[in-house]
């Protein structure tokens, strides 16, 4: 076998497993299938009743006798009728059927990317333009929708139609079915060929698509940015370069259609001049010819129905290989092994009340760089304030991770109250342990609604009593529309400081038992940190905190403090007891002096 062709055939077998495994990711697609196919082959059946009438007519009820036998084309006509309509029926039926196993199968698939979008490791995240995952949950199974839906129903019925029609041809006439076969013959043999181009032209370009998105997506989300520094012009030139790539590889794959399409129409024009020429050549018109004027008129309108589907099978082709790679991109991210698995029903909850915290041999690496924990032991009891301090780089922010999950380390194990966090079901591990990061992410939504995220079932009262708890009800009640409050994209229409403060509502609400805050007030103006030090003084009471902290101040109220330096722990103890010590804190906490003795 030729490398072409063996690349034919494994191009094949690819698009086989990808169409398999997409079925086997939405059974949807395969209910009522058989039905559906019973409807298919109706209406393909259903397509021959006009040339058979036609010739009927012509060469028994027009022609026989020496005059027209009304009786007989009357009889012909109503079941024309009758067939027309059961064959109309019939293609409602498969149509609608189609329409809805297919828009379901592809819900169920949309359904599992978005979810499984969230357990992909947080590296693969980070790596993945955000562009480029949208595009594979939305544009990509657009295509496939487009294909199911649409080509799909093309293909059942063009397949059928072009085998019915040939062997009708073939009953009136062997002769000029060959030399119809014999025109299509150089389309059919080149369809491995145009499959093999237009699968890897629109691999291209359902990748371009992602990346474009990606450049559009981002201008708009730092659109504050990109004003202030005054780079429009370059990002303009960022985004019409994306769009460019994206034109190219478009209009190359759509060059191959093209091609393809143009084969199909010179293939249909030999193969109608071949049947004239040949029909004449046959004696068409002498009285001796074997075939009457009702089988010519017949012939044609099935050479129609052979031609119709061939030259539509090419752009069938065509959504067919965009859907398939779409499809693929799909699955690539389904088939993405979750790097944090959750133990389900088989795990261990954790106990509620004030958790326990043990790093036991801890290390941690990125793939393919340097680790960035190195043999972290550490234990801090239950109810205990913990402030883990260090310089930017150092590693704090990566137990913060590993403590909530969000990573599993590469050595060593992480517990809580004793449990693995690997055998914690992650039901219980939202329930029990909360994070409030950096930058509280708030939802284009009401401060109501993205307070209830602590806890969807909050009333109103809940969410006024937990305010009051943390010394946030007159904040509260500042705002104009109160809980009505419309908080913006990301929450912009709020300062820094005021969506730090939603996210510690919303953390309260959680009632964790332990909360992990990754430097929750480094983003927050002066004005606000009094505030938010007294909100944070109520909220960590009665449960186990472990503060990621950028400010000495906040190390200072903690009742221990950590410190991380090049991935190691390097000191522990009150804050105090460490000022005296000297060290790495001792480093830290006498700059952070001098900086605020230089404050105005």
């Amino acid at each position: 076998m030729s490398t072409a062709s063996s690349m034919d055939s494994g191009e094949s077998i690819s698009a086989l497993r990808t169409i398999a495994r997409g079925i086997e990711l939405s059974p949807e697609l395969k209910d009522g299938f058989a039905g559906t196919m019973a409807f298919a082959v109706v209406s393909t059946l259903g397509r021959i009743v006009v040339p058979v009438a036609v010739q009927q007519t012509l060469d028994r009820g027009v022609g026989a006798g020496g005059g027209p036998d009304l009786a007989f084309t009357g009889v012909v006509a109503a079941l024309a009728a009758v067939a027309v309509l059961l064959t109309a029926l019939a293609s409602y039926q498969m149509t609608y059927r189609l329409f809805r196993s297919a828009e379901r199968g592809l819900a169920t698939l949309r359904i599992k990317a978005f979810r499984h979008v969230h357990d992909l490791p947080l590296l693969t995240q980070d790596t993945e333009r955000r562009g480029a995952l949208v595009s594979r949950v939305t544009s990509d199974v657009d295509q496939v929708s487009q294909f199911l839906i649409f080509g799909g129903i093309i293909s059942i019925v063009s397949v059928g139609q072009i085998l019915i029609a040939t062997v009708l041809m073939a009953v009136y006439s062997w002769q000029l079915t060959i030399v119809v076969w014999v025109c299509f013959l150089p389309l059919f043999a080149s369809l491995r060929f145009f499959q093999q181009r237009l699968s890897a032209a629109y691999g291209v370009v359902r990748q371009q698509v992602g990346v474009m998105l990606s450049k559009v997506s981002e201008p708009v989300v730092g659109a504050a940015t990109v004003r202030s520094y005054a780079i429009e012009r370059r990002t303009q030139d960022r985004i019409d370069e994306a769009i460019d790539r994206y034109q190219q590889a478009s209009t190359k794959a759509q060059g191959l259609t093209a091609f393809s399409f143009s084969l199909g129409g010179v293939s249909a024009g030999l193969a109608n001049a071949g049947v004239l020429v040949i029909g004449v050549l046959l004696g068409v018109h002498a009285s001796s010819g074997t075939m009457t004027l009702g089988k010519v008129l017949a012939f044609a309108f099935l050479v129609t129905l052979f031609v119709g589907p061939v030259q539509v099978g090419t752009q069938v082709l065509t959504d067919a290989q965009n859907a398939i790679a779409g499809w693929r991109r799909v699955i690539g991210i389904l088939d993405t092994p979750a790097d944090v698995v959750d133990p389900g029903e088989d795990g261990v909850p954790l106990p509620a009340g004030p958790v326990a915290i043990e790093f036991a041999g801890v290390g941690f690496a990125y793939p393919g760089g340097t680790p960035v924990l190195h043999d972290v032991d550490l234990h801090v009891a239950p109810d205990t304030r913990l402030a883990v301090v260090g310089e930017t780089g150092s590693g704090k922010t990566t137990l913060a991770k590993l403590l909530t999950r969000l990573m599993d380390p590469t050595s060593g194990t992480v517990r809580l109250d004793g449990v693995d966090l690997r055998r914690v079901p992650f039901a219980s591990l939202r329930e029990r342990v909360v994070l409030v990061p950096q930058e509280g992410f708030l939802f284009d939504a009401t401060l109501r609604a993205n307070a209830r995220y602590g806890r969807l079932e909050a009333e109103d009262a809940d969410i006024w009593r937990a305010a009051e708890e943390l010394g946030l009800s007159d904040w509260l009640e500042s705002l104009p529309r109160g809980l009505d409050t419309r908080v913006g994209q990301r929450g912009e229409s709020l300062s820094a400081g005021e969506r730090q403060l939603v996210a510690l509502l919303r953390a309260h609400l959680a009632d964790p038992d332990l909360l992990v805050l990754d430097e929750a007030t480094s983003a927050v103006d002066p004005a606000l940190e009094m505030r938010i030090g007294r909100a944070l003084e109520r909220l960590t009471k009665g449960r186990t905190s472990v503060t990621i902290a950028h400010r000495m101040s906040t190390a200072e109220q903690a009742d221990e403090v950590v410190v991380v330096d090049r991935g190691r722990v390097v000191q522990r103890g009150p804050h105090a007891a460490l000022v005296a010590e000297g060290g790495v804190y001792g480093r830290l906490h006498a700059s952070w002096v001098a900086q605020q003795a230089s404050l105005p």
